[in-house]
């Protein structure tokens, strides 16, 4: 193998771009492996990591382009390295259609849209509490979706916001909707009568896709941070953005999702509802969530259930939680069950969704013990991943945009023992990877197989975030999914209590479905 290296001085360029040019270089005949970073600290320690370090790499800074290539022969790497620059001109953004380049910077892009009102803020970590100052002091809101923000910048970013009367989304804000324009990680859902505060993404697409599904739409939908409910935060931009829900004419019925807030903050939240007098549906995923209502507000306990009461309080009709409302679900579990061999038992999460896996987590624990995960740091035989947390997404792109490392993990899952079943998630809409069910599709083919090979069984379990009038289309996502030999259930809540009836038995079977459903 040999290996060629180029480093642009002072050439930034976003995670998208990147990840487009290294795929790009990797489908070229004889490459073994292309690597596209920003020169940053953390970037040169996974370059080394992965044996792709250079001399020459190594003297990069945060500014430069690294481009690292491995392959059959020296021509061929220089090949593909000297390839990268056309390619990277092809996806780097254009100007604004009249020959001028993008504007580099907040400054230049207020002179070229002095209308805006709104910034969406994507660099490193690092640097993303500077511009969102930057913004917020020219009188712009700011959707903040960088992540690897501290605390401390959060808090006086919110302050500074709140005094300015401006909202700061984030950070880590993966999605938001206002009025009719969907930002980030967005799918495709209809305008409508229900506002949505989220503490991040994956949650909130979650409900607006199931509420979609339901024939409803979003007026706006904020997405606040996962730490914003927290003590050290005090819910500053829930509260803010509940306000503005409040006095929306537009708004109906006000969602609010997240993690359990601290007790004060939770308290505050729901006075503010029953000040502002609306309906209102709460989902606080937290091991203690239960199902209930008080005057106008629902409490429930899953992302699904959420957009089940809201359809029901728009019908004004009852509501009751759902466990599993798959046609035979019973005999799907138990099919699976027979493939199985004796001492698989085990479920692994693979998540791309922070609030979806940790909705899997809180439903797996009662039903199969002790699960562990970076979520928790917590120890068990199940395990859950959050691939889109900050250990994973330093220096590389959000497991939404590269399946990479879920496709190494996937690769291994085949060849771990106890496991008997593969529990995933699939996240459609805008911004997200162009084919992602297709994306793990083979990797989950080749862990069947692996299993298979060893005498075993490997159950695979899916749900996916979608519409059909997403860009990737959810019916094709679903059908490729399933043609790899997923089971792809109708919600996130319904695929992780499949599993656990896969690797519980029958006693979970029993807790999951009424005695008539189990024949």
């Amino acid at each position: 193998m040999a290996q060629a290296t180029l480093v642009k001085r002072g050439a930034y360029h976003d995670s998208v771009a990147l990840l487009t040019l290294a795929r790009a270089l990797r489908a070229r005949s004889g490459v073994r492996e292309a690597a596209v970073v920003m020169g940053t600290p953390a970037n040169r320690d996974l370059l080394a990591q992965a044996g792709l370090l250079t001399e020459e790499a190594g003297t990069a800074t945060p500014s430069d382009l690294v481009i690292v290539v491995e392959a059959e022969t020296a021509a061929g790497a220089r090949a593909a390295a000297a390839a990268a620059e056309p390619l990277l001109a092809r996806t780097a953004p254009g100007g604004d259609g009249g020959g001028r380049p993008a504007p580099r910077t907040i400054a230049g892009a207020i002179r070229r849209m002095p209308e805006a009102n709104l910034a969406l803020i994507s660099v490193p970590g690092a640097f993303a509490a500077a511009e969102a100052r930057t913004a917020l002091a020219a009188g712009l809101n700011v959707m903040l979706w960088s992540d690897n923000v501290s605390l401390r910048d959060e808090v006086a970013l919110k302050r500074d916001a709140l005094e300015r009367g401006l909202l700061l989304m984030g950070p880590d804000c993966g999605t938001a909707y206002v009025a009719d324009v969907a930002l980030g990680f967005a799918n495709a859902v209809p305008s409508g009568r229900v506002g949505i505060v989220a503490a991040s993404g994956t949650g909130l697409q979650e409900v607006a896709t199931l509420l979609a599904g339901h024939g409803h739409g979003l007026s706006h939908a904020i997405g606040v941070g996962g730490r914003d409910m927290g003590e050290e935060v005090g819910g500053l931009m829930t509260l803010a953005a509940l306000d503005l829900l409040g006095d929306d004419a537009a708004t109906e019925l006000i969602v609010v999702i997240g993690k359990p807030p601290a007790p004060a903050i939770d308290r505050r939240i729901r006075d503010r509802l029953a000040t502002i007098g609306k309906p209102a549906v709460v989902c606080l995923l937290g091991r203690d969530a239960a199902a209930g209502r008080d005057g106008a507000v629902t409490t429930v306990a899953t992302l699904e259930d959420a957009a089940l009461a809201a359809d029901a309080v728009l019908a004004g009709a009852p509501w009751q939680p759902r466990l599993l409302s798959v046609a035979d679900a019973a005999g799907r579990i138990s099919d699976a069950r027979r493939e199985l061999a004796p001492g698989q038992s085990s479920v692994l999460g693979l998540y791309a969704g922070g609030t979806l896996a940790h909705e899997s987590l809180l439903i797996l624990e009662p039903l199969l013990g002790s699960v562990a995960s970076n979520l928790t740091g917590r120890e068990g035989r199940h395990w859950v991943i959050d691939l889109g947390a900050d250990e994973f997404t330093v220096g590389r792109a959000h497991p939404m945009l590269d399946p990479t490392t879920r496709v190494e993990m996937i690769g291994r899952a085949g060849e771990q023992a106890d496991l008997a079943v593969l529990l995933l998630d699939v996240v459609l809409g805008h911004g997200a990877a162009a084919d992602p069910a297709g994306d793990i599709a083979p990797a989950l083919e080749a862990a069947r197989g692996a299993a298979r090979a060893r005498g075993r069984g490997l159950a695979i379990v899916a749900s996916v975030v979608g519409t059909a009038r997403d860009p990737q289309g959810l019916a094709a996502q679903v059908a490729r999914l399933e043609a790899a030999g997923a089971w792809v259930l109708p919600s996130n809540a319904q695929a992780a209590r499949a599993a656990a009836g896969i690797a519980g038995g029958e006693a979970i079977l029993a807790a999951l479905l009424p005695p008539g459903a189990r024949g």
